[in-house]
């Protein structure tokens, strides 16, 4: 069998710790099996989320604002991405502005991701200002965390959706889902009431996956992704990826939706949201102190 780094980590695609995720496209007009597949498996994986015509808009935009600061590999073409030597994915315009770019944001939030959240929420629908962009290079990874530790202040109703803006092989380093983790329960009682900021505490509950599976069960599940594909889930679904072992940027984004009547977290909305600016109470506590207190 094939095998995937996660962190530090090796798994068999195929055996005990990393399955394949598997699609609801099926149901997408079912909204009633869409929440009970939902409630099973933690997440949906719907392909062709998005209109593929507004990723490859939204991808095009974003790679010639890396090639403008040097960040892109030219020996290639430029939509593959490839990495400049020593380039680790800097905006020429920065950060702020990228995530305000046109293309961008027609893509996340779209009428169609709208309106399906309209449909699947039961209600008018509001995003977070604040979008998630991520360019991943060779070697990067993200740890095992639940979003809810980032943006638990207003509706626990809410539900994040991952993006890959290009085809995401994997190489690259995809999400990847520990499915069964959003019936932990006592991760949720315990790590799952915390909030970085408030609690200055890192957000990353673990970068071993092993540890989680034979400590907790479930399993962790992923995919190769192509333009317009997208994965949904809730705040309390364990999630990480894969490490990116290629030689190409991994451009992805995390945005997020809930029912307009219902609070939002005050840190990510507005024109410049506050995001982790408020200061720090305490001494920092690492995770690894918090789960022995925890007792997980």
């Amino acid at each position: 069998m094939a095998t995937y780094g996660m962190a530090k980590r090796e798994l068999e695609l195929g055996g005990k710790y990393l399955g394949t995720l598997r699609d609801a496209n099926d149901l997408r007009d079912d909204i009633q099996a869409l929440h009970a597949l939902m409630e099973e498996d933690g997440y949906l994986l719907i392909r062709s989320f998005h209109d593929r015509a507004k990723v490859e808009a939204a991808r095009r935009a974003l790679v010639e604002d890396l090639d403008a600061a040097g960040q892109i590999d030219r020996r290639y073409p430029i939509m593959d991405a490839v990495v400049a030597e020593g380039a680790r994915g800097t905006f020429a315009s920065g950060w702020k502005q990228a995530r305000r770019m046109p293309a961008f944001l027609n893509l996340v939030e779209s009428p169609e991701i709208m309106e399906f959240f309209a449909r699947f929420l039961g209600g008018p629908t509001a995003t977070f200002d604040y979008k998630w962009l991520r360019v991943i290079g060779p070697g990067g990874y993200t740890g095992a965390h639940y979003d809810v530790v980032y943006m638990g202040r207003g509706t626990r109703n809410l539900y994040t959706v991952w993006t890959p803006i290009g085809d995401v092989t994997l190489d690259m380093g995809p999400l990847a889902i520990l499915v069964g983790s959003h019936r932990f329960e006592r991760i949720k009682a315990t790590y799952g009431q915390m909030d970085v900021d408030r609690d200055n505490t890192e957000g990353w509950f673990s970068t071993d996956p092993i540890e989680l599976v034979d400590r907790y069960g479930g399993q962790w599940r992923t995919t190769e992704f192509q333009m317009g594909d997208a994965i949904l889930f809730g705040m309390f679904t364990m999630h990480a990826s894969l490490n990116n072992v290629s030689n190409r940027f991994r451009i992805t984004c995390d945005t997020r939706y809930q029912r307009a009547d219902e609070p939002m977290d005050e840190r990510w909305v507005g024109r410049d949201p506050i995001m982790h600016d408020a200061a720090k109470q305490g001494e920092f506590v690492p995770m690894t102190e918090a789960r022995k207190r925890w007792g997980v």
